[in-house]
């Protein structure tokens, strides 16, 4: 048997338990990862809540997209990592469970200078930005690049991708200490968002007039106008999520003058062989900088997975500086 966190229908957070549930079998090609711990993102609270199920293939009451662990099994031809082996992996749901079923091409490797708690707090949040800003946006050498939401996961390790490419990042937050915090991360200039959620002149006036090349924006809805206003000719908006609201007009005439691209992704529902490129290209190029302390993932809080329910309310509260881990 294993355990793991239960979602009993939607609902707050009292619709979560941990139990008793069939530890799962390495089919061809996966391992059983033993997972130590596992990092909260926003998409567990809305899948709680109903309003985010699990993608097809992924268990729909066991919430989690991304673990750290210990291989402890190896199905048919997966040859890839031994037993005993630590891992770091993203998974459509299921990661917040003392075991997991996993191909073994979607794993990277654990580098020896992270511990287990802290490398459950790297896979979905350096491997959203990564994939975000460099294989979906072409970041590049002197690029200015807006992150909204900079004190999030995704923000602080997006502040620290984009400084090591030598590109500068603007970050926006409503939070003051968090910008502060976030340029001791690299960030280069920060905003204060208001209650108008006004912030395309002042990007523009950091950026000579220019406007950003790039914007990687969680929120959505509530900052596209602005958004669009932000860039730069040619300039990408790259949406990851929609804290903000799923729709609102888009200014045409802006995007047609600022000759720009609008681009939305996803990891969570990728196929397998999306998610082993991502895997491959991602162990190449950022495991090395995890490694030698180029790259470092900020950790709010860890937490026992018993917690699990106070673990929801903190990231509800919108208090935090980069990820809650929880650990078994």
């Amino acid at each position: 048997m294993s355990q793991a966190v239960l979602i009993r229908g939607a609902g707050e957070v009292d619709v979560l338990e941990v139990a008793d549930v069939e530890r799962p079998v390495a089919g061809a090609g996966e391992v059983v990862v033993e997972v130590a711990a596992a990092g909260l993102n926003r998409a567990d609270c809305l899948q709680r809540r109903g309003l985010y199920p699990a993608p097809p293939g992924s268990p729909p009451d066991i919430p989690g997209l991304e673990f750290a662990g210990v291989v402890a099994e190896r199905g048919a031809g997966a040859t890839r990592f031994a037993v005993g082996e630590r891992v770091m992996g993203i998974a459509g749901g299921g990661a917040m469970a003392t075991h997991i079923a996993v191909h073994e091409r979607t794993l990277v490797p654990v580098p020896a200078a992270l511990d287990l708690d802290r490398a459950a707090a790297v896979p979905e949040v350096f491997m959203t930005a990564y994939d975000a800003l460099f294989l979906q946006a072409g970041l590049t050498v002197g690029d200015d690049v807006v992150i909204h939401a900079a004190g999030s996961g995704v923000g602080t390790a997006a502040v620290q991708l984009v400084a090591r490419a030598g590109a500068r990042s603007i970050g926006t937050s409503r939070d003051a200490d968090k910008l502060d915090r976030c340029r001791a991360l690299g960030m280069a200039e920060g905003i204060l968002v208001d209650g108008e959620k006004r912030f395309a002149e002042r990007v523009r006036a950091l950026t000579g007039g220019h406007g950003a090349a790039i914007i990687l924006d969680a929120v959505g809805a509530a900052y596209l106008e602005e958004n669009v206003r932000a860039l730069a000719g040619g300039g990408r908006l790259v949406v990851i999520g929609l804290l903000g609201g799923a729709s609102a007009p888009l200014p045409l005439g802006l995007l047609l003058a600022r000759r720009a691209r609008v681009l939305g992704t996803v990891l969570r529902s990728r196929q397998l062989e999306e998610k082993a490129e991502l895997a491959q290209k991602f162990t190449a190029h950022v495991v090395p900088l995890l490694a030698d302390g180029r790259l470092v993932p900020v950790v709010d809080a860890v937490m026992p997975m018993s917690e699990v329910r106070e673990a929801h309310r903190r990231m509800e509260r919108n208090d935090t500086f980069g990820k809650i881990v929880l650990r078994w």
